[in-house]
């Protein structure tokens, strides 16, 4: 016995279920592209990082002891082979030398903290598509199934087939994104790791060598 109105929830949840499919197939090939847009960056940005070396450090720290003026540290900070960003981190903590010995610490910590957001931020995207990629493609694959072994049981083959192809391509397009967005996420979440450690170890020696020079 049919339950009273159970057809008329099949229907409207079947008709649901169909409506999404566009949506997935469409969000999908914008994490596809975005993916590949990111692939690019991420390969631009391989190219152009610099990678630092415990010894440059160290060099560059002694070079900063040695320094008798904040235009001497300015300059010392300006020569050194280091990402823009953490270049500029420096620059304001050493523009803010005049602060006292606690506000300085203060804002070097909020320095830090704002970029570690803005690392945070640079993968959010990436991020989305490793958690949300393949969960689209499943749906891509589930949706036209339904129809798809309909149509078997009409003895419709081409529309099966039809389906079946919808469904593998949904599936690839969700496993594709997802595997280039999680491989650019790890290596660039290892590089940011690195950088904060670094940007942590220059900042903390800066503080210390304006606290005893007192410029």
């Amino acid at each position: 016995m049919e339950i009273l109105g159970s057809q008329i929830l099949t229907e409207l949840l079947h008709a649901i279920s169909q409506s999404l499919l566009i949506p997935v197939i469409i969000f999908l090939l914008i994490f596809v592209i975005f993916a590949l847009i990111s692939l690019g960056g991420f390969i631009s940005e391989y190219r152009s990082r610099e990678k630092l070396k415990l010894e440059e450090i160290e060099k560059f720290i002694r070079t900063l002891k040695n320094t008798n003026s904040i235009d001497e540290m300015k300059t010392t900070i300006n020569d050194f082979k280091v990402n823009e960003e953490i270049k500029s981190s420096l620059f304001k903590v050493v523009d803010n030398y005049d602060l006292d010995e606690k506000t300085r610490e203060a804002l070097a910590r909020k320095i830090i903290e704002e970029e570690e957001i803005r690392m945070e931020k640079s993968v959010e995207k990436t991020d989305t598509i490793v958690r949300i990629g393949p969960t689209l493609g499943l749906m891509g694959t589930l949706i036209p199934m339904g129809p798809g072994l309909a149509a078997l049981g009409a003895g419709n083959i081409e529309s099966l087939a039809q389906a079946i192809i919808v469904a593998f391509d949904t599936t690839v397009a969700g496993l594709a994104a997802a595997t280039i967005a999680y491989v650019v996420s790890k290596i660039k979440k290892r590089w940011y790791e690195e950088d904060l450690s670094n940007l942590d170890l220059l900042i903390t020696s800066i503080l210390e060598i304006l606290n005893k020079k007192n410029f």
